[in-house]
Order: C-alpha cells, then sequence, then structure tokens
C-alpha cells in the first residue's frame, strides 16, 4: 500500500464521516480539550517568544479557538 492509497482512504474516511465529524468538533468536550491545548501552546510561544508578539499569539489562539467547540 503506498501513500497515495492511504491519502485516498484518508479522504474517503472524511467524506464518508464529514457529518459526525463536523458534530464532535461542535462538541462541548471537543471545547475543553482545545481550550486546553490552545492555551497550553500560546503559553509556551509566549515564553520564547518577544512580548512584543503577545497580542499576535492571543489573536492566532482566538481565531483557532473559533473553529473549534461551541463557544
Amino acid at each position: 500500500m503506498g501513500i497515495d492509497d492511504i491519502v485516498n482512504q484518508g479522504k474517503a474516511f472524511l467524506d464518508q464521516n464529514k457529518d459526525k465529524i463536523e458534530e464532535t468538533l461542535k462538541s462541548d468536550q471537543a471545547e475543553d480539550v482545545s481550550d486546553n491545548v490552545l492555551d497550553a501552546a500560546a503559553d509556551f510561544v509566549k515564553k520564547i517568544a518577544p512580548d512584543s508578539v503577545d497580542e499576535q499569539i492571543d489573536g492566532v489562539r482566538d481565531n483557532i479557538d473559533s473553529k473549534i467547540g461551541n463557544e
């Protein structure tokens, strides 16, 4: 099985389960998990990046968060 076969299987899986995947991404559980992961990632980046980019980091974090979960 080649990479093309794996990619095609992945695409088929996504197509067949699109509604379930979308429902899961908009769930309370996805909101909680995404908040925790995004907060940890943003905090990590803020520790190593200059303070001058903190606002941009928060903006990216909020933008991603708006796409996952229900809030």
